[in-house]
């Protein structure tokens, strides 16, 4: 059997392609998802220089984000399409899994499933996110109201696009609304080069040598693009309580991650 040849592409180009093959509200989608994964692998690096372990260290760092299952199946349905084209000989879809957290794992947020535990700041942002969406209501009322100017809705495109527009909208409001309601203020605890939440910690991959930097947060304030991680996290877990000089270990469905915390910043 011939062996696959390898184009060499780059991650962003080979997006590129992958995505012109989609009809455009699957591109548009999918779209942010594949930018956010290019961006943190390096848009311009090439496709075949990309390795496995990479791959589960980004759907580890994933595994707290909102929405974590449809984000890293666009990631995985992405890399099944370039193993399918040859454009690399490894089927690194396999390196892409979300790890199920058991419903008896022992978390500080299952003593009191009501609560969220947040920072100030996160509070504030989550605030300020709410205050935003509800001020982009009118905006999507009058897309609305000029897509049904349209009498024929059979084929009324806009107006589809209107309604989903609004359809997120108010679910991230209302999720937004839940959460505030919910959330509890936690004092971060300054000045003691302990890992506790509101600290950031960098990392050093012990496989790998890669650094890797997290800030410790509530799950209401996770954002895996700025490596804010929640305390219940696996990796949060593992964090939690230790000091610089500290070895490790997070465990993931194929491997398990070995960090040495290399500084820990209040």
């Amino acid at each position: 059997m011939p062996e696959a040849s390898v184009e060499p592409l780059s991650l962003a180009g080979a997006a590129q392609k992958y995505l012109s093959t989609l009809r455009p509200e699957a591109r548009q989608d999918q779209t942010p998802e594949l930018n956010r994964f290019t961006g943190w692998l390096g848009q311009d690096r090439l496709l075949v220089t990309v390795r496995g372990a990479e791959l589960e260290e980004y759907a580890l760092r994933q595994q707290t984000a909102a929405n974590a299952q449809r984000r890293l199946e666009v990631v995985r349905t992405f890399l099944s399409w370039v193993k399918k084209q040859n454009l690399t000989s490894e089927n690194l879809a396999t390196h892409i899994r979300l790890r199920k957290s058991g419903s008896g794992a022992a978390t500080g947020d299952a003593l009191n499933p009501d609560q969220i535990h947040v920072t100030a700041a996160g509070r504030a942002a989550l605030e300020a996110e709410l205050e935003r969406l509800r001020g982009e209501r009118p905006n999507i009322a009058d897309a609305l109201r000029t897509a049904m100017a349209d009498k024929d809705f059979r084929e009324n495109a806009p107006l589809d696009a209107a309604r989903e527009a609004q359809a997120h909208l108010e679910a991230r409001i209302r999720e937004l609304e839940s959460m505030l309601k919910r959330a509890v203020v936690v004092a971060r605890e300054g000045g003691s080069g302990v890992a506790r939440m509101g600290c950031r910690v960098r990392l050093r991959d012990l496989d790998s040598g890669r650094e890797v930097t997290f800030t410790l947060v509530g799950p209401g304030e996770v954002n895996a693009n700025e490596g804010k991680i929640s305390v219940s996290s696996p990796v949060g877990r593992a964090l939690v309580d230790r000091v610089a000089g500290d070895d490790v270990e997070v465990s993931a469905p194929s491997r398990t991650f070995r960090y040495r915390i290399e500084a820990v910043e209040n």
